[in-house]
C-alpha cells in the first residue's frame, strides 16, 4: 500500500527466510531475516506485526537493536474485572487494541552504526510497483501505473534479524496433542486461520494481504514422534529405523528444496522450501507430522504424452486415513489439467493437500498448499460426500489461480475474486458432474439469491466501503457473484464478437503471469475494462445494476395469441422487490443501493404448432411493455399425437441447438410414452392414471403452439411468473431437454393440484431418461397433490412408486393404504434411484391432513422402513439413507398445525394425542434408540445416525411430545465424542433450560477450555441465540403485557407502528431476560462471565459471543469516560493585570456593590474577589464606552467611569433594582448571544441546525473532511474554507455568529464547497443538492415567522434579553431611577438601537434585598478568575450597554405606574401569559439560560427556598429574585448560574410574577418552599447524581481537584469551599445531607466552584454548562408536582367506571374525522384542545396532572368540545350533558376523598383555576 509505505518510510523486498524448530509439545522457536528497502533516508523506526511470540534479539544488518514488543491483545485490562457490568468497558478496548495492533505489535530502533545508503540506480520501481498498486482504494481506477512520478533515490537493503519463540499458541498455530480422551490421537502441528491476524501470530512479519515477498522456510523437526527402543540398535550404535514408525514430515508453501539429516543430531530433519512467487505472509501456511504421503500421479494425454509439464501433486493425511484419501482426491489431477488447459498453466510449481484434525474451518488455502479438515475424506462406499468433498476440494485447487495468485485490489473488489473462483469450479463441476448437475445448480442459486436479496443485503460490491466484507454478508456475496459471472458471460457471447467470460478469464490470467497485472490485484473496473475489450459491449448499465446495486427483478408475464396480427402478444410487468422494501428507509436505500428497475434482453422461446423453437429477444427498457412477437407457423392447430409430429419436433428442437448427438437421441425426449405400464390399460387402472378430457384435448387441438419459455437462456437472476395453461407446462416438462426448463415445469404444475398433474410427475419420476434431479423434484411435488379433494392420489402414487423397492403385496389388488411396506435388501448401485427413493421418503413424510396431522399409515410406513432396513449386501453405506429416515419420522411425528388453532377457531376440531399417536411415537423411538445404539457399536462415517438421533429427539422434545431429557443429550456434549456428535448434542442442551446454574457451570467451562476451537465457538455462538428461541417459544414467560391485545386503527402509519412494535418487542425480550431470575440475576454467569473474557487463552470468536451474551442479559455500565487533565494557569499574569486596576477602583468607589453586584452576576463568571467580580463589568463599561469612543486608550477610564451601573445594582440590593441588574447584565448573557446575535435569531439559527443534522442527506456534512479517512488527499489544496455542520453548531454556541443571515452565509459556503470539490453527479454533489433544498424550505419558514413576530412584536418581547428592568413595589422602585439613569450614553443607546426589546423583570419588596448583605464578605473575598478577552467582548458589550440605557429610560417611565405594573391581572395574565402559551417547552428553558445571574444572586435573601428554585413550579415571594415573565409556569429556573452554595438558584419567571402579587400566587411558590425544603429522598438524590456521573463532561467533576495533577497550584488558595460529585456520593453515604436544600446546594458549589476559577469559555466552564442543564432537567423531576398516590388511584377508578357505562361511548375514543365523515372537525376545534376519555386516562397514567382539577378541567373541554360542534339540542349534545352529570357525580366522591390532602399541599386554589382554563 503505497500510502502505508511512505508513512512508515520502508517496503518489503522479495525476501523473508523463517527458521524454526518445533517440538511437539507445544512450542516452536528460532529466527526470521526480513529484506527490507528503506524509501526515506531519516527512517529511525521499522514497525511490524507479531502477536503472542516472545522476541528474544532482533539485529538490523548485524548490529544489535533496540525494540519494544508490545501486543495490545494480550495485555487487555479493564477497571473493576469482577464487576459482570462492565463488558462495554472489555468491548472497547478490545477495539482499541486491535485498532493500535494494527500499527504493529514489534517496534526496532535502527541502530545508529547502520547507515541508509543510496543504491544509485533508481531502479527497484518493481517491488514498489508492485506494493503500491495493491492498497489503491479507488475501486473505480485501474490504480497507480508502473509509470508514476520518478520515485525517490532508492536505499540499499537491510536485513532485519529477529530470533523469537512461541509456546502454547492460541491463535495462528494449532498443536493436535494426544489427551486423556483421545489417547491415541497423532500429534501434529498446522498453521491454523482462528483468527484474521493468524499470520502474525507465528512469524514477525507485515500482515498485510497486499504485502507480497519471495521466501524461504527452513524446519527443523523429530526424525520420529515414537522414542527408539532402547534394545534395537545398529552395527554403529545408532538406533535402528522401527518398520511401524512414520518419518515426520513437514508440507509447507513453496516447493520442497530439501530434506536433510540435521548436522548435529540424527534424531532431527531438516526440511527445506523456497517460494520463488511474491506471496503474502497470509497466504503462507505450513503443517507438520507423521503424514502419510500419496502422489497424485499425472494424467497421460494426447497433447501431452510424457506428463512431465504437469506440476507435482501430493496428497497426506494421518496415519489410518489411507484409503479415503486415495478415494477423495483421486479426481485432483483431472481438475489440475481441466483448469491449466482453459485458463493458463499453474501459477506455482507444486500443490499439495493436507488433512489434519480439529481445524476450525472447512478449508485453509494458502500458496501452493491446501488445509483441509479430515471430515472432507471419505471411503469408497460414501455418495453425498464424494459429491461435497469434490466440489470442495476443486474451489481451493481454483482458489490457487483466483485468489492466491491473483488477488482483489480492494476490499470491495472480493466478491470478484471469489466469484471468479467460483465459477471456474463451476465450469469444472459441469465437466465433471454433467452440464444438467451444472445448470440445476445455477437454477437453484438463483432461487435462493432471489429469495435472500429482498432489501436486507447490500450490493455485492461497495467501493465506499474499505473494510473487508462482513462475515454475515460474505456467504450472499460467495452465492451472487458467479451467478452474476455467469449472465454476464450469457450476454457477453451474444455480442458481435459472441465471446464470454472464456475468452476473458485467459488474458486476465496471463497478465498475472506475465507481470502485466500489477501486483496481481485484480480490480471490478480493470476486469470489466477487459470484458469490453473482448466483448465490444458497455457494461456500464449491467454493473450499476448487478455489481453496484442490490436487489433482483421480479418478472410477470402473460402471453395470448393475436390472430389478426399472426402474432403472439407478450405482456411484461417488472416490479423490483428490494426497492419497495426500502422505498421510505432513505439511509437503507443510500447504504444497500437497491435497483428500481433492470434493464437488459430477454430470451423468449416459443415452441410452435410445428414443433420448431423459435427464439425472440425482448428488449427491456420500461416497467411494463406489451410486445408483438411474430409468429412464423403457417397452420395453428396442433395434432400432437403422431408420430411424425413428435419427430419433427424433437429433431427441430435438436437442429435448433446445434447438437447433432441430441437430434440422434432425440427418441428418447418423449418421456411419457415409452413406459409399458402405461400402454396397458390394467396397469393404467392400477396406476390410477387420469387422462385428458375431452373438453381438455379440444382445447389443447385449438392451442396455437406447444409452450413459450421465458428467458430461455439463462440470462436474469428474477423470479419469473408466466402463465399457461396445465398442459403448456406438461408438453414443457416432457419435451424440453433443458433441466432447468423442466424444473420450470415441475414448480408450476406443482401449484395446480390435479389428478392429471399428479399422474403426469408420477411419470416422470418413473422415467429413468430424466435426469435424477427433476425425478426427485417430480416426487417432492406429488405431496401437493396428497390432498382430500383427490382423495389423496399424491399419496397413493407415492405408495406406488416407493412399493418398486419393496416386496410386492401378495395380492394384486391391495389397498396401499393399509399394506405393510417391507422393503427388499438395499442396492444403491445405481446412484439415481437411490436420490429418488430417499426423496420418496421425504415427500411421503411431509403429507398432511387438514388439521396438521400426519396419516397413521405413513408413521407406520416410515417406521417399518427402519425396522426392517437391510443394507448387508449392499456395496454402499446407507449411514445417510438412515438419516433421512430418522429425520422424515420425526417430521412425520409433528404437526404442523400451531397448537391454538382449534381454540381461536371453533369449527376446528382440536387434534388430540390419540392411543394411535402413542403407540406410532413409542415405536418410532424404540427403532431410533436402536439405531443410536447400534452406531455406538458399528459407527456411521462421523456418526451421522447419532446427529440425526439427537435432532430427532430435539425436534420432538421442542413439539413438547416427549419430556426434555437432558440424559439423552448431556453425555454426547462431552469430549471424547465425535466434534459433529458434540455440537448437536449441544443444540439440544441448550433448547433446555441450561440456564441452572450446575449446567451454566459446565458450558461456560466448556467456552473457556475445551480442546476443540469448533465446539467452543459454536458453544459461544449457540448461548446467544438459544435464549432468544427460548423467549419466542415461550419458555420463559414473559412479564410484560401482550401489546397486540389492543387493535387500534387510526391513520397510514400503522407499518411505521408495527415497525415500532417489533422494536419494541426485541426490547421486551431483551427486559423479560435481563431481570429473569435464572438468568439476567444468575450467579454463575455472573461470577465467571468477565474471567473467562478476560482470560489470555480466549478465543477471539468465543470472546466475542461471550461479549454479545453479557450484552443481552446484563446491563452494561456506562463507562467513564477517560480523564481530561487540563493544564490551565490559575491566574494568568500576563492576562489578568489590564482588567484588575480599573476594576479595583471600582470595587472600592461603590462599596454596596460587594453585596449587591457579585450574586447579581453569578453565571458565567462565578464570584471572585471584588475586582474581578466587577470584570465583566467592567468590560461592559468598557463597551458602552467604546460606542461613544472610538480610541483604545480611553478605554480604562471609560471603564471606571461606566462602572456605575454596576455599583447602582450593587445598592438595588438594598434598594434600587435596576441597577444591580443592569451591573449584572453583561456576564449574564450567554456566549452564544456575545456577538450580538438577538435571541430570536439564537433559536431559529439552533433549530435550523437541530433539523439539518436530522435530515438523511447531512451524513456527509456532520463533522470536518479528513482528507485521510474520506479519501480526498486535496481537498484542503481546493478548498480554502472548510464549513461543516459540527463547526457551525460550534460557532453558534461560542457566540461567532451576529445574526442569523451568518449562520445561513456559513451553510451556503458548505454547500458551495461541497459542489466544487464533488464533481456533478457524484453522491456527494447530490446530496449536497437535497440538502440544499431543505435547507431552503426551512429557511424560508423561519425567515417568514421571525419578520411576522418582528412586525406583532410588542414593547416587552423575549427576543434577546438585552436590557432587564427590574421593577420593585412602588416605593422602592420609584425611589431609585435617578440612580438608574447615572449612566451618560442613555440616549445614544436608544437611538442606535431602537428596535432592540426590552425584557421587564420584577422583583419583590426591599425586605428581603437587605438580606444579601449578610453575604457581601463572603463575595468580597471570592478570588477572581482569569478573563480573556478575545475580541468580540467588546462588540457584545458595546451593544448591551446601549440597550441597557435605552432600558433605564423606559425603567423610568414606567415607575410612574408601579399599580399597574404589579397588577395581580397583569401578572397572571395579560400580554406574557398569552405568549406563555405560544412558547414551547424548549425555549422557556432556553430564556431561562439567557438570564442566569439576575434571578441567582439576589436570591440568598430566602435560603430557605434555595434549593426548591430549580422545581417546575414558582418561589416563594419574599426573595427578590428577578423574574422574566414570558417562560412557562412549568419550566424549571435555570441552574445553570449558580454561583456558590450559600448562593440558592433563581426562581422560575413565573414564580417572581406571583411573588409580586402575594394574594394571586402563594399556592405555586408555597408547594416549591415545601419541596425546597423537604426532607432528603436518599433515592431521588442518588439517581440524579448516577445521571450526571454519566454526562461525558462530568468527568472534571467526578473527584476532588488535584492541584499536581490536574496543573492548578493555586486552586485551594482561591476556592476555599471545594466539592466535587465524589465526595458528594460519599455525603449521602455516611447521610450527612439532611434536607434536598443541602444536596443542591453542593451540586451549585461544585459548579459556581468551577466558574469561579476558570475564567469564562474554557472548557471546564462549558462542562459546568453542559453539567447544570441536566440537573436542572433532572432537579426538575424529582421536584415536580404530581397527584398523590390515593387521588390518582381514585380517579383511575372513576374513569373505568365511567368508560364501562353506555352513557359514555361516544368520548371513549379520539374523534376520526375521515372515519366520522366530519373533516371540519379540527377547523371548530383545534387539535391541541381536543379531548377523549382515552387521552385523558393516558395523560392521568402518565401523571400529566398535578392536581385533580386540572384532571376536571380536561373532562369539562371534553364536553364543551361536543356541545360547540354538535349544538346542545343535537342528541350527541344531550348525551354530552348526562355524562357531564355523571361525571359531577361520581367526581364527588373522589374529590371529597382527595381534598384535604389537596388544600395542604396547596393552601390556596387560586392558580388551580388558572391551569384548568389553559387546558379548557
Amino acid at each position: 500500500m503505497q500510502r502505508e509505505h511512505s508513512r512508515r518510510g520502508f517496503s518489503i523486498y522479495v525476501h523473508q527466510k523463517v527458521v524454526l524448530e518445533i517440538d511437539f509439545s507445544g512450542s516452536l522457536w528460532g529466527y526470521t531475516e526480513i529484506t527490507l528497502i528503506p524509501t526515506n533516508p531519516n527512517l529511525r523506526t521499522i514497525h511490524l506485526h507479531s502477536r503472542q511470540c516472545t522476541i528474544h534479539s532482533v539485529s538490523v544488518a548485524s548490529h544489535p537493536a533496540d525494540f519494544v514488543h508490545h501486543d495490545p491483545l494480550a495485555q487487555i485490562n479493564i477497571s473493576n474485572p469482577q464487576d459482570c457490568h462492565t463488558y462495554p468497558e472489555l468491548k472497547r478496548k478490545i477495539y482499541s487494541a486491535l485498532a493500535e495492533g494494527d500499527e504493529g505489535e514489534l517496534s526496532i530502533a535502527i541502530p545508529k552504526e547502520v547507515s541508509l545508503r543510496q543504491t544509485g540506480h533508481a531502479n527497484h520501481s518493481l517491488a514498489n510497483g508492485h506494493v503500491s498498486e495493491a492498497a489503491t482504494p479507488e475501486p473505480h481506477t485501474p490504480g497507480p501505473s508502473f509509470h508514476t512520478p520518478a520515485p525517490s533515490p532508492e536505499f540499499m537493503p537491510i536485513v532485519v534479524h529477529i530470533d523469537y519463540s512461541l509456546r502454547n499458541p492460541v491463535d495462528g498455530i494449532q498443536f493436535v496433542l494426544p489427551t486423556d480422551t483421545h489417547p491415541y490421537r497423532v500429534p501434529h502441528v498446522y498453521t491454523t486461520p482462528s483468527s484474521p491476524d493468524a499470520a502474525r501470530c507465528w512469524v514477525p512479519c507485515a500482515d498485510n494481504l497486499w504485502e507480497k515477498c519471495t521466501w524461504e522456510f527452513e524446519f527443523v523437526v523429530p526424525r520420529y514422534l515414537e522414542e527408539p527402543d532402547p534394545g534395537h540398535r545398529g552395527e554403529n550404535g545408532d538406533f535402528e529405523e522401527s518398520q511401524e514408525s512414520i518419518p515426520t514430515v513437514v508440507v509447507c508453501s513453496g516447493d520442497l528444496v530439501e530434506q536433510v539429516a540435521h548436522p548435529n543430531n540424527s534424531n532431527k530433519t531438516i526440511f527445506l522450501f523456497s517460494q520463488t512467487v511474491l506471496t503474502s505472509v497470509q497466504h503462507v501456511a505450513f503443517a507438520a507430522g507423521p503424514f502419510h504421503v500419496h502422489p497424485i500421479p499425472t494424467e497421460l494425454t494426447s497433447e501431452d504424452s510424457s506428463g512431465i509439464s504437469q506440476p507435482l501433486m501430493h496428497a497426506f493425511c494421518l496415519p489410518g486415513h489411507e484409503a479415503m484419501l486415495h478415494s477423495s482426491i483421486s479426481f485432483l489431477r483431472s481438475a489440475m489439467n481441466f483448469y491449466s488447459t482453459e485458463f493458463g498453466s499453474y501459477p506455482f510449481g507444486s500443490y499439495k493437500v493436507v488433512a489434519v484434525d480439529e481445524m476450525p474451518v472447512q478449508r485453509f488455502d494458502s500458496s501452493t498448499f491446501s488445509l483441509i479438515t479430515v471430515d472432507l475424506l471419505h471411503g469408497e462406499d460414501s455418495i453425498e460426500q464424494v459429491i461435497e468433498t469434490r466440489q470442495t476440494l476443486s474451489h481451493a485447487l481454483a482458489c490457487q489461480w483466483m485468489g492466491i495468485n491473483i488477488q482483489q485490489k480492494t476490499w470491495s473488489d472480493t466478491w470478484l475474486v471469489n466469484g471468479l473462483a467460483l465459477y471456474i469450479t463451476g465450469l469444472f463441476i459441469r465437466k465433471l458432474l454433467g452440464n444438467n448437475e451444472y445448470r440445476y445448480r445455477l437454477k437453484r442459486d438463483m432461487q435462493r439469491v432471489v429469495e435472500w436479496d429482498n432489501g436486507s443485503m447490500p450490493p455485492i460490491c461497495q467501493p465506499q466501503h474499505h473494510d473487508p466484507p462482513d462475515s454475515m454478508t460474505l456467504p450472499f456475496v460467495n452465492l451472487k457473484a458467479p451467478l452474476v459471472l455467469h449472465i454476464l458471460d450469457r450476454r457477453l457471447g451474444k455480442s458481435g464478437t459472441s465471446l464470454g467470460l472464456p475468452r476473458v478469464l485467459p488474458k486476465i490470467f496471463l497478465s498475472a503471469m506475465s507481470g502485466e497485472l500489477p501486483n496481481n490485484a485484480l480490480s471490478t473496473h480493470s476486469f470489466l475494462r477487459t470484458c469490453r475489450k473482448v466483448s465490444g459491449i458497455d457494461l456500464r448499465s449491467f454493473a450499476e445494476q448487478w455489481i453496484y446495486g442490490s436487489g433482483c427483478p421480479a418478472f410477470g408475464f402473460s402471453a395470448s395469441f393475436n390472430r389478426k396480427k399472426m402474432a403472439v402478444e407478450i405482456t411484461m410487468r417488472q416490479d423490483s422487490p428490494a426497492y419497495k422494501a426500502l422505498e421510505h428507509n432513505e439511509v437503507s436505500k443510500l447504504l444497500n443501493k437497491p435497483v428500481s428497475f433492470f434493464e437488459g434482453q430477454m430470451t423468449v422461446r416459443i415452441h410452435e404448432a410445428d414443433g420448431t423453437p423459435y427464439e425472440h429477444v425482448l428488449d427491456i427498457r420500461s416497467p411494463f411493455k406489451r410486445f408483438e412477437v411474430p409468429f412464423n407457423t403457417k397452420y395453428k392447430r396442433i395434432r400432437r399425437n403422431t408420430k411424425r409430429y413428435l419427430a419433427r419436433q424433437a429433431a427441430a428442437q435438436a437442429a435448433a441447438e446445434g447438437d447433432a448427438e441430441a437430434a440422434e437421441a432425440m427418441g428418447l425426449i418423449d418421456m411419457g410414452f415409452g413406459l409399458e405400464i402405461w400402454e396397458k390399460e390394467k396397469e393404467r387402472e392400477n396406476w390410477k392414471v387420469a387422462d385428458w378430457t375431452e373438453e381438455d384435448e379440444q382445447v389443447m387441438s385449438g392451442a396455437t403452439y406447444e409452450w413459450i419459455r421465458m428467458d430461455a437462456d439463462f440470462e436474469w437472476i428474477a423470479a419469473i411468473a408466466f402463465e399457461q395453461p396445465d398442459f403448456m407446462w406438461v408438453s414443457q416438462l416432457q419435451r424440453d431437454r433443458d433441466v432447468v426448463a423442466q424444473l420450470e415445469a415441475v414448480n408450476a404444475l406443482a401449484k395446480q393440484s390435479t389428478a392429471i398433474v399428479s399422474s403426469t410427475f408420477t411419470k416422470t419420476v418413473l422415467v429413468s431418461n430424466y435426469y435424477y434431479r427433476i425425478r426427485c423434484e417430480a416426487a417432492m411435488a406429488l405431496v401437493h397433490c396428497a390432498i382430500r379433494r383427490l382423495d389423496f392420489l399424491g399419496l397413493f402414487h407415492l405408495f406406488k412408486l416407493f412399493l418398486r423397492y419393496c416386496y410386492d403385496p401378495e395380492d394384486p389388488n391391495q389397498d396401499l393404504f393399509a399394506h405393510t411396506y417391507v422393503p427388499k435388501p438395499n442396492d444403491f448401485s445405481d446412484l439415481a434411484e437411490y436420490f429418488v427413493r430417499k426423496s420418496l421418503v421425504h415427500a411421503i413424510s411431509q403429507v398432511r391432513f387438514e388439521n396438521g396431522k400426519t396419516p397413521s399409515v405413513v408413521r407406520q410406513f416410515l417406521v417399518d422402513q427402519l425396522r426392517y432396513n437391510d443394507n448387508t449386501a449392499n456395496p454402499y453405506s446407507d449411514a445417510f439413507y438412515i438419516c433421512t429416515l430418522i429425520s422424515a419420522v420425526a417430521c412425520a411425528t409433528v404437526s404442523t398445525a400451531p397448537p391454538e388453532r382449534g381454540e381461536l377457531l371453533r369449527e376446528e376440531v382440536r387434534s388430540e394425542h390419540t392411543s394411535e399417536d402413542a403407540n406410532l411415537m413409542k415405536q418410532a423411538i424404540d427403532e431410533v434408540s436402536r439405531y443410536r445404539s447400534m452406531d455406538r457399536l458399528i459407527p456411521s462415517p462421523k456418526n451421522v445416525v447419532t446427529t440425526a438421533v439427537l435432532e430427532f429427539y430435539l425436534i420432538l422434545t421442542t413439539a413438547n411430545l416427549i419430556p426434555n431429557d437432558l440424559r439423552v443429550f448431556f453425555p454426547l456434549t462431552r469430549e471424547g465424542n465425535y466434534t459433529q456428535v458434540r455440537l448437536a448434542a449441544f443444540d439440544g442442551l441448550f433448547m433446555s433450560k441450561w440456564y441452572t446454574p450446575a449446567i451454566m457451570r459446565y458450558v461456560l467451562a466448556v467456552m473457556a477450555n475445551d480442546p476443540s476451537r469448533v465446539v467452543r465457538r459454536h458453544v459461544a455462538r449457540s448461548a446467544c441465540q438459544s435464549l432468544a428461541l427460548l423467549v419466542s417459544m415461550g419458555e420463559m414467560k414473559n412479564s410484560v403485557k401482550d401489546t397486540e391485545s389492543l387493535l387500534i386503527e387510526e391513520d397510514g402509519s400503522l407499518p411505521e407502528k408495527s415497525k415500532e412494535a417489533k422494536k419494541s418487542e426485541v426490547d421486551l425480550m431483551i427486559k423479560v431476560l435481563r431481570k429473569d431470575r435464572e438468568i439476567g440475576k444468575n450467579e454463575v454467569l455472573r461470577e465467571f462471565l468477565m474471567s473467562i473474557a478476560l482470560a489470555p487463552d480466549i478465543d477471539q470468536e468465543v470472546r466475542w459471543g461471550i461479549i454479545k451474551l453479557a450484552d443481552i442479559v446484563l446491563r452494561g455500565v456506562e463507562e467513564t469516560p477517560p480523564k481530561v487533565t487540563i493544564h490551565l494557569p490559575p491566574t494568568p499574569v500576563t492576562e489578568a493585570p489590564p482588567p484588575l486596576p480599573a476594576v479595583k477602583v471600582l470595587t472600592k468607589a461603590s462599596r454596596p456593590i460587594k453585596s449587591g453586584g457579585p450574586p447579581v452576576r453569578a453565571p458565567t463568571i462565578p464570584s471572585g474577589p471584588p475586582k474581578l467580580k466587577i470584570m465583566p463589568g467592567g468590560a461592559q463599561a468598557r463597551s458602552n464606552t467604546s460606542s461613544a469612543t472610538t480610541s483604545a486608550a480611553p478605554t480604562p477610564p471609560a471603564r471606571t467611569g461606566t462602572m456605575a451601573p454596576p455599583p447602582v445594582p450593587a445598592k438595588a440590593k438594598g434598594k434600587s433594582k435596576p441597577k444591580p441588574v443592569n451591573g449584572a447584565r453583561p456576564p449574564h448573557l450567554p456566549k452564544a448571544q456575545s456577538a450580538g446575535m438577538s435571541l430570536n435569531d439564537l433559536r431559529a439559527s439552533r433549530n435550523a441546525l437541530k433539523k439539518l443534522k436530522m435530515h438523511k442527506s447531512a451524513v456527509l456534512f456532520m463533522q470536518p473532511v479528513d482528507p485521510v479517512r474520506d479519501h480526498a488527499p486535496n481537498y484542503y489544496e481546493v478548498i480554502k474554507n472548510p464549513m461543516d455542520l459540527s463547526t457551525m453548531g460550534a460557532k453558534i454556541e461560542a457566540g461567532m455568529y451576529k445574526d442569523r443571515f451568518a449562520f445561513e452565509k456559513d451553510f451556503h459556503l458548505m454547500i458551495a464547497n461541497a459542489k466544487q470539490y464533488n464533481p456533478s453527479g457524484t453522491y456527494a454533489h447530490t446530496e449536497a443538492i437535497f440538502l440544499e433544498t431543505f435547507f431552503e424550505k426551512l429557511w424560508n419558514r423561519i425567515q417568514k415567522t421571525l419578520e411576522a413576530a418582528i412586525k406583532n412584536a410588542e414593547p416587552v418581547p423575549v427576543e434577546n434579553l438585552p436590557t432587564i428592568i427590574v421593577k420593585k413595589q412602588p416605593t422602592t422602585a420609584a425611589s431609585k431611577p435617578p440612580a438608574a439613569s447615572a449612566p451618560a450614553p442613555p440616549p445614544q443607546a436608544e437611538s442606535e438601537a431602537p428596535a432592540r426589546p426590552i425584557i421587564k423583570l420584577k422583583a419583590a419588596e426591599p425586605k428581603a434585598l437587605q438580606k444579601p448583605k449578610a453575604r457581601k464578605p463572603k463575595a468580597v473575598d471570592e478570588a477572581p478568575p482569569p478573563y480573556v478577552d478575545d475580541g468580540s467582548h467588546d462588540l457584545l458589550q458595546e451593544v448591551i450597554a446601549i440597550e441597557r440605557e435605552k432600558d433605564e429610560e423606559k425603567r423610568t417611565r414606567k415607575t410612574k405606574d408601579p399599580v399597574r405594573e404589579a397588577s395581580p391581572t397583569r401578572a397572571s395574565g395579560s400580554g406574557p401569559p398569552g405568549k406563555r402559551r405560544k412558547t414551547s417547552a424548549d425555549d422557556t428553558s432556553e430564556i431561562l439560560l439567557l438570564a442566569p445571574s439576575l434571578s441567582r444572586k439576589e436570591k440568598p435573601a430566602a435560603p430557605s427556598l434555595s434549593s426548591g428554585t430549580p422545581a417546575a413550579e414558582p418561589s416563594v415571594a419574599t426573595t427578590p429574585r428577578v423574574s422574566i415573565s414570558k417562560p412557562k409556569k412549568e419550566k424549571p429556573a435555570n441552574l445553570r448560574d449558580s454561583e456558590s452554595a450559600s448562593e440558592p438558584p433563581r426562581t422560575s419567571i413565573k414564580g417572581k410574577e406571583r411573588e409580586v402579587v402575594p394574594n394571586n400566587t402563594p399556592t405555586p411558590s408555597k408547594p416549591r418552599k415545601m419541596q425546597a425544603s423537604a426532607p432528603l429522598n436518599e433515592k431521588k438524590c442518588r439517581e440524579i447524581l448516577k445521571v450526571i456521573l454519566k454526562v461525558p463532561e462530568c468527568v472534571i467533576f467526578a473527584q476532588p481537584v488535584d492541584p499536581e495533577r490536574d496543573g492548578c497550584p493555586t486552586y485551594y488558595e482561591e476556592i476555599k469551599h471545594p466539592m466535587d460529585f465524589g465526595t458528594m456520593t460519599q455525603r449521602l453515604n455516611e447521610g450527612k445531607y439532611s434536607t434536598m436544600e443541602d444536596f443542591q446546594k453542593d451540586v451549585e458549589l461544585v459548579l459556581s466552584n468551577c466558574r469561579k476559577f476558570n475564567p469564562p469559555t474554557t472548557y471546564p466552564v462549558n462542562c459546568a454548562d453542559v453539567v447544570e442543564k441536566v440537573f436542572r432537567k433532572e432537579w426538575t423531576k424529582v421536584i415536580d408536582k404530581k397527584l398523590s398516590w390515593t387521588e390518582k388511584r381514585s380517579l383511575q377508578t372513576l374513569m373505568t367506571q365511567l368508560v364501562k357505562e353506555d352513557v359514555s361511548w361516544i368520548f371513549r375514543e379520539p374523534v376520526d374525522p375521515v372515519l366520522l365523515g366530519i373533516p371540519t372537525y379540527f377547523d371548530v376545534i383545534p387539535k391541541r384542545d381536543a379531548r377523549d376519555l382515552r387521552t385523558i386516562r393516558q395523560k392521568l397514567d402518565a401523571d400529566k396532572y398535578d392536581s385533580a382539577d386540572a384532571f376536571e378541567a380536561d373532562i369539562d373541554l371534553m364536553i364543551r368540545n361536543a356541545i360547540t360542534f354538535n349544538g346542545a339540542d343535537s342528541e350527541v349534545g344531550y348525551i354530552a350533558v348526562a355524562v357531564r352529570d355523571r361525571v359531577k357525580e361520581l367526581f364527588g366522591g373522589a374529590k371529597a376523598s382527595g381534598g384535604t390532602k389537596k388544600r395542604k399541599d396547596g393552601e390556596k386554589g387560586t392558580p388551580q383555576p388558572s391551569k384548568k382554563a389553559k387546558l379548557g
